[in-house]
């Protein structure tokens, strides 16, 4: 009994020697990274906690609300995992309104949309646009449907009118990441605008679009910039009545995709212009143009809804949705996912509504909601505040949930920890988890306002958290 006793003893010493060890270890890593010269007028927050317990393990500057980036999608995905459930699918409509005599249908064609974000995206085979637009077409012909004397049109009037947040800058709002969170989300909201390059300092034409959009006129006031540079062209959406999209700033020469990712202005129309489309292709006469909520709203028309179903396109389940919002930083997933959260607790799918959500469900669990000032569910606003003790705080609660290995591995790998990256204006941020010693930790750490290169202050950034190895 006596030598038990003193291994439980020596056993505890030396946890407690481990946890004295990295405490020491990090304290002496966070107190370089601030005094180091990029940090000079920035603030450097980390906190630590031990993902089974909660204990705390190392905090510096834990409490002070800083521009989270996009670590901001851990927070909205493990708030959707508890609000939806890891097998939440979305649901879209497809059906009619009107009558069919004799093969012609009277009426109109109508997709409409719950939040999808996943709806033609290319990253699952069911969810690919020849695989939904033949899920539609057959079930047309199955309703025995030959002609349509009507319309193909897509209903977006399930979120309500404003799709971008409050907080997004215009420069980011015509980007394929700046894409908005439609109630009929199409192709995850974007395609691409080639390019037609030349020397340095010249102009760029535009060489069309992938896929083609005839509906929408390109103007182009790029330049050609020096080998080196990147991509800084930035599409701009056309102004409402107009369907004019202006490109802007500099495209570097050595720049391997001549194209830049853009942004749908409407893509509740370009679902419904891709299905008229195969729908002629395939002999079906209609006679009527594609339209949307937005295109019938600028004829001061409203929105027709479904009388008649067809089919009901199911999306991927959450868990497969969420593993692509945090591996690929997918804003639009991010966004999709706040507003339906709203919708669950019987309000109307809109961001703050969906904010108001997570402050109730995280302030029940002893969160106050004032250390999450948030203006979106992705990081992409610059009005973001959040501290890394909430952050933690909110992936160590995440341990011991069902659905916690679907979550743990959305999470992207970098510096060989598994752990969501953010970054934002002058912002680095990581929040993950890692075992040391058989110890499983989780972690937020964010750097505010730091100067020169990207590259060095992640560097930095790593060797603070290479403590945690």
């Amino acid at each position: 009994m006596k030598k038990r006793i003193l291994l439980l003893s020596l056993l505890f010493i030396c946890a407690y020697a481990d946890a004295q060890s990295l405490q020491q270890k990090l304290t002496a890593a966070f107190n370089r990274l601030q005094a180091d010269s990029q940090c000079a007028y920035a603030t450097v927050s980390l906190t630590v906690l031990d993902a089974k317990t909660g204990e705390q393990v190392f905090a510096g500057n834990p409490k002070v609300g800083l521009s989270p980036g996009s670590t901001l999608k851990t927070v909205t995905t493990i708030t959707a995992f508890n609000v939806l459930g890891a097998d939440f699918k979305y649901q879209t409509q497809f059906g009619y309104k009107g009558t069919i005599t004799d093969g012609t249908l009277n009426g109109d064609i109508i997709i409409k949309g719950s939040g999808d974000p996943t709806l033609g995206s290319w990253r699952w085979e069911t969810t690919k646009e020849n695989y939904i637009l033949n899920q539609l077409v057959a079930a047309i012909r199955k309703a025995g449907i030959k002609k349509i004397n009507g319309r193909i049109i897509g209903n977006d009037t399930a979120f309500g009118t404003q799709v971008i947040p409050d907080g997004w800058i215009m420069q980011d709002m015509g980007t394929y990441y700046g894409a908005g969170a439609n109630a009929l989300c199409w192709r995850e909201n974007q395609f691409d605008i080639n390019l037609k390059t030349g020397s340095v300092g010249t102009p760029i034409n535009i060489a069309g679009s992938t896929p083609n959009t005839p509906y929408l006129t390109f103007k182009s006031e790029l330049t050609n910039g020096a080998a080196g540079t990147g991509d800084n062209a930035y599409p701009y959406l056309p102004a409402p009545g107009s369907n004019i999209m202006y490109l802007r700033g500099t495209f570097a020469v050595d720049q391997p995709k001549k194209s830049v990712g853009a942004a749908l202005p409407d893509p509740a129309y370009d679902a419904a212009f891709r299905l008229a489309d195969t729908l002629k292709r395939l002999g079906f006469a209609v006679t009527g143009n594609p339209e949307s909520t937005i295109t019938l709203l600028n004829k001061s028309q409203s929105t027709p809804d479904i009388a008649t179903n067809l089919v009901t396109v199911t999306s991927p389940s959450l868990s497969q949705i969420v593993y692509w919002t945090n591996r690929k930083s997918i804003n639009l997933y991010a966004e999709e996912l706040l507003k339906v959260i709203a919708l669950k607790s019987a309000k109307e799918a809109t961001t703050p509504n969906g904010i108001d959500v997570l402050h109730t469900f995280w302030k029940a669990k002893g969160i106050d909601p004032n250390s999450m000032d948030i203006a979106d569910g992705c990081g992409l606003s610059p009005a973001d505040r959040i501290t890394t003790h909430t952050i933690a705080s909110i992936l160590q609660s995440a341990k011991k949930e069902a659905w916690y290995n679907d979550f743990y591995e959305s999470l992207p790998v970098y510096n060989d920890m598994h752990m969501k990256s953010g970054s934002i204006h002058n912002v680095q941020a990581y929040a993950g988890y890692q075992t040391t010693n058989g110890r499983q930790l989780c972690f937020s750490i964010i750097v505010s306002n730091y100067n020169g290169s990207t590259r060095a202050i992640k560097d930095k950034m790593f060797r603070v958290l290479d403590k945690l190895k």
